[in-house]
């Protein structure tokens, strides 16, 4: 899901935080209303029926180190808790984070574990390592609102490379740079939220990693409010071209992209260049990922092409789709072919033996209106149809024939003047000629 964001707003992860408590909360609500003692001794006990420990923030703070570690042991030794949610520990110092995660480090059951709003830090990011490298069954880790840095989020993210995460939130979270090994991503990584950081071009580039080859994952990737510009955009496209597996990519609220970054993206989803470009464009992004568009023309074909994306659920049959509602619709082309430069006519393209089936297409999809305008912008196309040599010869050869009659009928005629002007001629010898013509025509 995407959420909200409030541009004018410095707390603009207070409609975002109400979401995740919505959804952390509906998970399970087995623990609500008991003291955070009983929640040590169900945990300390391996309830079965207690999968989940919510809002022990103030709790986990008030212990001391030592008391942290043995949390960490008796969460570890727990063979049914499967999440953890601690949220707005402000002043959780690293060496009480490290004594939590020093314990936890042999966790085999958590599914689930959320830090928000804890003030978290590269040093108690790098305390997170070990535990990360064999939470065999962790595939969710929410560290939203924290100050990690860039140094922190590159220690986790290389730290998961072997683990079965598919979410990971590093929303808000001071992260500047960003390096990415190649032999050490997330294997099974579907989510990267990554909004309200401080991420360029170059953090772009790394990221870049993440959407190329056979073998990416990434389904999600938000970069709301960064420092991405055009070209930023231009790497994440290029990267994009050949994807199949991203559905969803948010780069809203970067001021840095402007109407050129804009129609990069444009251009990603629906290529009318050619119908073959068309045709190869990226068929599987379906999220709204700009805002603030610079064009409005822009926005609205971006958006047609994500919902022929989202409602074909199918690249080739999506492809097919832009061709016939942008490629072969008159308006739309024209809205797109002004925007993209592009100054050709789209019959051009096709081969005149199947032109018949494309207005087809054509009247069946786009209306009379359209087939009519087709057949306009088609018609010289139609008629090279014809072949045009072979019917120049039909008719030479038909004039030909025409000479020959004429000059036969005239060289006759001749004959028959010639023939009055000599004074041994006479009606009879006439009247002989034309009935010898006449058998002749009978024979």
């Amino acid at each position: 899901m995407f959420f909200e964001y409030d541009s004018d707003s410095d707390d603009s992860f207070e409609g975002i935080l109400s979401i995740r408590e919505h959804m952390s909360a509906s998970s399970s609500d087995e623990d609500e209303g008991e003291s955070w003692h009983e929640k040590l001794k169900r945990i300390k006990e391996n309830d079965p029926h207690f999968k989940s420990i919510t809002r022990g923030g103030e709790d986990i703070l008030n212990m001391t180190d030592e008391e942290s570690e043995e949390l960490g042991r008796d969460i570890a030794n727990n063979t049914h808790l499967t999440k953890v949610y601690l949220a707005f520990i402000r002043t959780l110092t690293d060496q009480k984070m490290s004594s939590l995660f020093r314990g936890l480090t042999r966790s085999s059951s958590i599914e689930h574990l959320e830090l928000q709003y804890a003030r978290l830090r590269s040093a108690g990011a790098r305390s997170m390592v070990p535990f990360l490298q064999n939470a065999n069954s962790l595939t969710r880790l929410d560290l939203y609102v924290n100050n990690i840095q860039s140094e922190g989020f590159n220690l986790i993210f290389r730290a998961l490379r072997d683990s079965p995460i598919e979410h990971l939130d590093c929303c808000n979270c001071g992260i500047e740079s960003i390096d990415i090994d190649g032999e050490h991503i997330p294997r099974n990584l579907k989510y990267l939220l990554l909004s309200e950081n401080s991420i360029n071009a170059d953090g772009c580039r790394e990221l870049a990693k993440l959407l190329q080859g056979g073998d990416a994952t990434l389904d999600v990737l938000t970069l709301v409010k960064n420092r991405i510009d055009d070209e930023g955009v231009e790497i994440l496209v290029g990267a994009l071209q050949n994807n199949s597996s991203m559905t969803q990519l948010d780069l809203a609220f970067n001021n840095g992209i402007s109407f050129q970054g804009e129609m990069m993206v444009m251009k990603l989803v629906n290529d009318i260049s050619s119908i073959e470009a068309t045709l190869r464009s990226n068929h599987t992004l379906e999220c709204r990922c700009l805002e603030d568009f610079s064009n409005t023309v822009i926005e609205w074909h971006l958006n047609e092409a994500f919902i022929i994306n989202s409602n074909e659920n199918n690249p080739e049959a999506a492809g097919k789709a832009k061709v016939i509602q942008t490629q072969l619709h008159s308006e739309r082309r024209a809205e797109l072919a002004e925007l993209q430069g592009v100054n050709h006519s789209v019959y051009s393209e096709i081969n005149p033996l199947h032109l018949p089936e494309v207005l087809a297409l054509v009247g069946h999809h786009n209306g009379h209106g359209e087939l009519y305008h087709a057949l306009k912008s088609s018609i010289a196309e139609l008629f090279s149809m014809v072949n045009m040599k072979q019917c120049i010869q039909n008719e030479a050869a038909y004039h030909a024939a025409k000479i020959d009659e004429h000059g036969a009928k005239l060289k006759e005629l001749n004959a028959r003047l010639a023939a009055m002007d000599d004074p041994n001629h006479t009606i009879t010898q006439d009247i002989e000629v034309h009935n010898s013509k006449h058998k002749r025509r009978r024979v």
